[in-house]
């Protein structure tokens, strides 16, 4: 495995939270194996900007024990206790777990001298005048790290405000002064964060207003697009601020899938990429793309062959199969037709599936005055949009509502294309496809 800077880290993490991306493809592409990963993101969801920064390696056997203690006693898995512990590589946690169970404690004994870590990254280590007040005071360190794993499960990294919120909620169990110590937090710094709870929230109602559309939509919405319709309705607000408060609530967009390919190789004739990836159209009916996507449903597979405008990312027609015949193709290009006019001057995009290449369809475009484009072999980005309008209705719509039957999806599709064109906001538009081709119409 390649050698990763903390910078590294920190940009694969970034990428994995900011954009809609898998760990498995992600770790991919950067070339880093999937479990150090999700490591990678769990030490920041727990340290946040000193996730990747570990002063101390060489650590004392009852640390050790404490570790593998929270990993027996509490149910802890050893990933989620490693982060929790700021330890930089849980394999290490693993051998401890062998060593302890061979051989008992005195395996966990290091051979090497140095400064001790504690969970607090203090640089002293905490005596204890008993047995008994050592055993509270991991009691005590147990409840917090158990409040902070489910608060990072929601939120990410926990800030001063939230590690306040956990100590002034087991303030009746355990000593403020203490627990201040395990959150790594001054005393002064808890109480100014408790008398600020205590002021009402600024940003309460715009908060209210997010969680709002975020749910309205399905969770479907991420921040930009939560701010455009914001914005719509007279709340301008910036977009860095609306990805703040997402994160404080804990909303977070859905994840997107793969798509199927429909190349087979040469079968007729390969059209020049002409589009070359200039996705932008001065007006409607100039530029439009297309593809086949492939699903699973009620074990049969169907196939959806969609047109979009690549002037305003309008869904112009579709066509949905349970086998991807020429016919899929076929249709959806006579159906897409019926929208041109004869002062229409239009180039159609595809990859060089099949279908694409058939006699049939070249003929057909060849007819209607139509020039034809397609992508490189083996090259999705030169048909990103399309790809892009896939993922979206995979992530939104496929994978993320219940079906009764075959009919039942075919309606709700009808539902989401619908809406897809004429509600749903486009980050880019600021509006819904169909509203910004009216405006555009209205201006022409």
């Amino acid at each position: 495995m390649n050698k990763f800077t903390k910078e590294d880290k920190f940009q694969a993490v970034r990428r994995y939270i900011d954009e809609t991306i898998s760990y498995r493809h992600l770790a991919k592409q950067i070339g880093v194996d999937n479990s150090a990963l999700r490591y990678w993101v769990k030490l920041y969801e727990y340290h946040g900007g000193q996730a990747f920064t570990h002063p101390y390696t060489n650590y004392s056997s009852e640390f050790k024990l404490k570790v593998i203690k929270c990993i027996e006693d509490e149910g802890y898995s050893i990933r989620e206790a490693s982060a929790l512990f700021h330890i930089p590589d849980y394999s290490m946690v693993r051998r401890w777990i062998v060593k302890w169970k061979n051989s008992g404690v005195e395996a966990l004994e290091s051979k090497r001298k140095g400064n001790v870590p504690m969970p607090n990254n203090k640089k002293t280590k905490k005596t204890f005048k008993s047995v008994e007040e050592e055993l509270e005071y991991l009691r005590m360190e147990n409840a917090y790290l158990k409040k902070l794993k489910g608060l990072s499960r929601r939120r990410g990294p926990a800030d001063k405000r939230q590690k306040a919120q956990i100590i002034f909620g087991l303030r009746h169990e355990f000593p403020v002064k203490q627990l201040v110590d395990v959150a790594g937090l001054s005393r002064s710094t808890y109480y100014h964060q408790i008398n600020q709870m205590s002021k009402p929230d600024p940003d309460r109602d715009l908060k209210e207003k997010i969680k709002d559309i975020f749910h309205r939509e399905d969770g479907t919405y991420g921040y930009r697009r939560i701010q455009n319709e914001l914005q719509n309705h007279g709340r301008p607000v910036n977009h860095k601020k609306v990805y703040r408060l997402m994160k404080e609530l804990g909303l977070r967009c859905l994840v997107r899938m793969k798509k199927y390919s429909s190349y087979k190789g040469r079968v007729g004739k390969v059209a020049e990429n002409i589009l070359n990836r200039n996705f932008k159209a001065e007006k409607p009916n100039q530029k439009w793309v297309t593809d086949i996507t492939e699903f699973k449903l009620f074990g049969q597979k169907l196939y959806l062959s969609p047109i979009l405008d690549l002037f305003n990312g309008e869904i112009i027609t579709y066509t949905l199969g349970t086998r991807p015949t020429y016919n899929l193709v076929g249709e959806m290009l006579e159906k897409g037709l019926e929208r041109l006019k004869d002062t229409d001057e239009l180039l159609i995009h595809s990859d060089q599936g099949w279908h694409y290449q058939m006699i049939q369809y070249r003929k057909r475009l060849q007819k209607a005055g139509i020039t034809q484009s397609m992508s490189r072999k083996g090259n999705c980005h030169d048909n990103a949009v399309i790809e892009n309008f896939f993922g979206i209705m995979k992530s939104e719509f496929l994978y993320h509502k219940e079906f009764e039957s075959i009919e039942h999806f075919k309606q709700e599709l009808s539902t989401f294309m619908e809406k897809y064109n004429n509600g749903r906001i486009k980050s880019k538009l600021r509006m819904s496809p169909v509203q910004f081709r009216n405006k555009y119409q209205a201006t022409a």
